[in-house]
């Protein structure tokens, strides 16, 4: 069993309260959930950063190397 850190109270409104709930799974807490969000907002990220590289910067080829 995973051990809980210490926890602190972030206020919400209920309206994204319910955001929230409609993103999680049976039984998941709202940390997993966040953590899990925030993960995917990470891998998110590195893709636009990827796309915006291959887009935006000159590739040489190997055999020009």
């Amino acid at each position: 069993m995973i051990e809980m850190a210490e926890t602190t109270t972030i206020p919400l409104s209920k309206e994204t309260r319910d955001l929230l709930k409609k993103y999680g799974q049976k039984g998941e807490t709202y940390d997993r959930l966040i953590r899990r969000l925030l993960e995917i907002a990470e891998q998110t990220e590195f893709a636009k950063r990827q796309r915006r590289i291959l887009a935006e910067e000159e590739f040489v080829s190997l055999d020009q190397v």
